[in-house]
């Protein structure tokens, strides 16, 4: 009573509007209305490395790609046993943490003439669709994202989420191009506002979601190849244009994938993976496979066992990638040239896609710090030919996008690499995932009914 005494005291001796301000519950200072672009983009960017780049249903793409696998007894995640539930965290994390913030972002940025701001929020946001689409199919997205407008926003043809992609990212170079005054510095954690590196992203994203329509109805290979050809041409151009979040490595700043992979973990690397570094005499294995704790041999788990092993003898990604302070490669300058390698494959033949290909494995070489003799002897053992030029284009980018989402798509449009079949699995390899639970609830569609083993649009047979 003394204390509650004291304080009704003191709001009389303040005044009456210093006593409202004082008690007032309605108001929350760990929740503010408004805040400034670079609040926005820091902990978005994490988001999207973290939780979007190498979340749940990332894992679960390793598994169906046969890179990583699960020490537990079939059926698992790694013989594709999905619920709807299982996707509910990784649609709220593209929504609600993801695509929510950068519409926020990219309107703010506008409203403020804050062009480099607005022109990041839109190569995000092409980068999130596409990474959406690319799972589900059909997405909401010209519905949502309305307020109390629309709680049940219809669903977007995958087909036209990939003209919007497009139209996203010619929007975004745009704004960059008007060389606005005011640039993200460190909350930008990808580029640190090095806005040229943004523009080249985009370029490079443009690329790659041409070559995704390669086959879809109503494209041609060639027109989608030249396409990713013009666009490239202001894509990256050195390793230094990777977009990639860096991590500290201390407690709370560690890199997802070696928190994915950590000792209490049941995920380790799958034999599938480990076992090609092996037959292809690949350099790269020591680097980027880490030897057995128990052994100190470089040993994958098999899929769709029916019993366990002991963890410790089973190998997880090398530091480069799986260390706490490793980076997280979202989108590489490898990768844009294994773009250009296929996309003149289409166009122009094998001979002519050989030095762009060697070129994009000694690059992913380079940047893991393999020797420049080790390198060319293993770039001298897989040459191009005409019988097998898409498949070791697709299999060597898929090396140098380790861990990467990219790979499950490339897979799908191409049937590269090809995968042996997983013992006890409840169905042949997926070829999406399903729509969650939470979404089915609360914004009931006719594509939510969709299987695991349902071709999404551009992937035709």
């Amino acid at each position: 009573m003394k204390k509650i005494s004291m304080i009704l005291m003191s709001c009389i001796l303040i005044s009456v509007s210093g006593c409202k301000k004082y008690i007032d519950v309605n108001t929350n200072p760990n929740q503010p209305l408004d805040v400034a672009e670079p609040q926005i983009l820091a902990p978005l960017e994490v988001a999207l490395s973290s939780k979007l780049y190498a979340g749940n249903v990332a894992v679960i793409v390793q598994e169906y790609m046969q890179v990583a696998a699960l020490n537990q007894v079939a059926p698992n995640a790694g013989t594709y046993l999905m619920y709807n539930t299982d996707m509910n965290d990784d649609w709220r994390t593209l929504y609600v943490i993801c695509l929510n913030n950068l519409v926020t972002l990219n309107a703010k940025a506008v409203a403020d003439g804050k062009t480099n701001y607005a022109g990041i929020a839109k190569i995000l946001t092409a980068y999130c669709l596409g990474t959406g689409t690319d799972l589900w199919g059909d997405i909401p997205y010209s519905q949502a994202f309305k307020g109390t407008a629309n709680f049940t926003p219809v669903y977007d043809a995958q087909k036209d989420i990939y003209t919007t992609i497009q139209s996203l990212l010619d929007g975004g170079i745009a704004d960059i191009a008007k060389n606005g005054t005011i640039t993200p510095g460190g909350d930008d954690f990808f580029y640190a506002g090095d806005m040229s590196k943004w523009t080249k992203l985009a370029y490079t994203l443009k690329a790659r979601y041409y070559m995704h329509l390669t086959k879809a109805a109503g494209y041609t290979a060639a027109t989608q190849a030249q396409l990713a050809l013009t666009a490239l041409q202001n894509g990256m151009q050195s390793n230094d244009d990777d977009f990639k979040m860096a991590y500290g490595g201390a407690a709370g700043a560690e890199n997802p994938w070696q928190q994915n992979f950590i000792s209490a973990s049941t995920i380790v690397m799958a034999s599938t993976a480990v076992n090609g570094f092996k037959t292809r005499n690949d350099p790269r294995l020591t680097i980027m496979v880490a030897p057995a704790t128990a052994t100190g041999l470089y040993t994958g788990l098999d899929q769709g066992l029916n019993t366990i092993g002991q963890l410790e003898e089973y190998s997880r990604p090398g530091s480069f990638y799986g260390a706490t302070g490793a980076s997280n490669y979202i989108v590489n300058y490898s990768e844009a040239l294994f773009i250009k390698a296929e996309a003149t494959l289409i166009l122009s033949g094998f001979s002519s896609a050989q030095s762009i290909y060697q070129s994009a494995i000694s690059s992913h070489m380079t940047k893991l710090g393999v020797s420049t003799a080790n390198a060319n002897t293993y770039i001298a053992s897989r040459p191009l030919t005409n019988a097998n030029a898409e498949q070791l284009i697709i299999e060597e980018k898929g090396i140098a996008n380790f861990l990467s989402l990219e790979n499950f798509t490339d897979f799908r449009r191409t049937g590269f690499p090809v995968l042996p079949a997983v013992p006890n699995a409840l169905s042949t390899i997926p070829r999406r995932v399903l729509y969650p639970q939470t979404e089915i609830i609360s914004n009931p569609q006719p594509q939510q009914s969709a299987k695991l083993t349902d071709r999404v649009w551009w992937d035709a047979q």
